[in-house]
């Protein structure tokens, strides 16, 4: 599974970087020409940039969605990132955004947990939340490719941009696109921005297994030789032998859209030589299939049926369970529609010319029940031209929404809920640091380009839930002499 993640990769780095290295010759003769044409006037963008940035991360958790809160949330992703900055004259900048994401996940594996099948199997299965299966949700890649065009007016007191851009992977898709205006005065001291942006997305559904037999065969899921169920033996909580087994509460999907759209403006102010703030009030309305068709959900008014060893019932929610799986009442469900606003406010002080602080607060709510908290502090320390480390810490908190139980404890009679831990009340803590290596004469030379900026990050995150991550980020800016 590893080998072919990497296969996979390496190809898509080798075509993204000869597409780039393509684009930058052509744009470097395309650049020297406009210069010879132009009368001069500072240009937004000097010369191409490009910018190869990758991250790592790795979590592990017990409170997979997948399988209704409880198991193994081991999630491994990689994820290298082209960013190409191209300026058409003094005003205008074209810049490409082409990434990747590859990512192993144990959780999504047990869409399908079971090792074996009744249809093909020869009549015995079992799986485990806690162990990885192999099926084709075990991994995927996020592709994204994003274009956005910006202007400057001559006075450099007026900016407009516009973006378009898709993503795809395995079980969904989305084109979004969106415009933005940034008016400055006050000599600049001020500062004022409009945004929008629309995405329309859509799922591919993938439907846990039990779940998908279900639909497909309807009450006769279990004997149907075509199931992928026929053969298999469903035990109640006593380990008894039943044909009961029927997830009568799912409903086939009437839409698999999920649109959003969001406005957003915020307020800048240089209020000294020493002191900035802004502010900014987001509005998004999301609408469609909000939910995940994936993620199980289990009734604890609902008589608990299971594949595998009658022997592990007992300790089923314990990571030394490995050989029995409890099939799903239902999946995830959600309401059709979620507002969402955040208010944030940033305050950046500079202290001398080693150190500046920087904080950022963001308050959230939501129509279904969620308040939320963001502090974040920055301290960057500039050793001299070319050195910065910048410690960073940041505490998250946020309440339930109003739909969330934990695992078997939903009542059927409910029109929505979710075992999903990233909805539930909890909180957490971010550290890290990044150092940065800046050489604004770019005096080590690739080729034509000249490097400008080093940078790596590393950050750990622990989440009270149990849930826990780090990430480690790089990333290598170029400038086209």
């Amino acid at each position: 599974m590893v080998v072919k993640q990497e296969a996979v990769v390496g190809v898509i780095n080798k075509v993204l970087l000869t597409f780039c290295l393509g684009f930058f010759f052509v744009a470097k003769a395309q650049v020297k020409n406009a210069d010879s044409l132009l009368t001069y006037r500072k240009k937004v963008l000097e010369t191409v940039e490009i910018d190869f940035l990758t991250s790592y991360y790795d979590q592990s958790g017990s409170h997979a969605a997948v399988t209704g809160g409880i198991g193994n949330e081991d999630l491994q992703d990689f994820s290298p990132t082209i960013v190409v900055r191209y300026p058409l004259n003094q005003d205008d900048v074209l810049t490409a955004d082409i990434g990747i994401s590859a990512y192993t996940s144990a959780s999504s594996s047990n869409g399908n947990p079971f090792n074996k099948s009744g249809a093909s199997g020869g009549g015995s299965s079992e799986g485990s939340p806690w162990v990885a299966s192999t099926g084709a949700s075990s991994e995927d890649i996020l592709t994204s490719i994003n274009f956005s065009y910006a202007h400057a007016a001559e006075d450099r007191n007026k900016y407009w941009s516009a973006n378009l851009g898709t993503s795809f992977e395995y079980d969904y898709e989305s084109i979004g696109g969106g415009a933005s205006y940034t008016k400055l005065w006050n000599e600049k001291n001020t500062e004022l921005t409009f945004k929008g942006q629309v995405f329309l997305d859509k799922w591919k559904p993938i439907i846990p297994t039990e779940v998908h037999e279900y639909n497909l065969y309807g009450s006769n899921f279990q004997t149907n030789v075509k199931s992928y169920f026929y053969g298999v033996s469903v035990i109640d909580k006593e380990g008894i032998s039943t044909g009961n087994y029927m997830p009568s509460k799912f409903k086939d999907f009437t839409s698999v859209n999920r649109n959003s759209y969001s406005g957003s403006i915020s307020f800048s102010q240089i209020l000294s030589k020493r002191l900035q703030f802004s502010v900014f009030l987001d509005y998004v309305i999301q609408e469609g299939l909000l939910s995940n068709p994936l993620q199980r959900v289990y009734f604890k008014d609902f008589e608990n049926y299971y594949i595998g060893n009658k022997n592990a019932i007992a300790n089923y929610t314990s990571s030394d369970n490995t050989s029995v799986f409890h099939l799903a009442d239902d999946i995830e469900r959600l309401p059709s529609q979620r507002i969402k606003t955040p208010l944030g406010l940033r305050v950046n002080y500079y202290i001398n010319e080693v150190f500046v602080l920087r904080s950022y607060y963001r308050y959230y709510t939501d129509n279904w029940g969620v308040r939320s908290n963001t502090f974040q502090f920055e301290l960057p320390i500039r050793f001299n031209m070319k050195w910065k480390l910048t410690p960073i810490y940041r505490f998250y908190d946020q309440t339930a929404v109003d739909y969330f139980a934990p695992y078997d404890q939903h009542n059927s009679s409910s029109s929505y809920y979710t075992s999903d831990y990233d909805l539930s009340a909890f909180s957490s803590n971010q550290l890290g640091a990044s150092l940065t290596y800046t050489d604004i004469f770019s005096s080590l030379k690739v080729f034509d380009f000249g490097l400008k900026t080093v940078s790596l990050r590393f950050q750990n995150y622990k989440r009270s839930d149990g849930l826990s991550a780090f990430i480690i980020t790089g990333g290598l800016s170029f400038v086209l002499d």
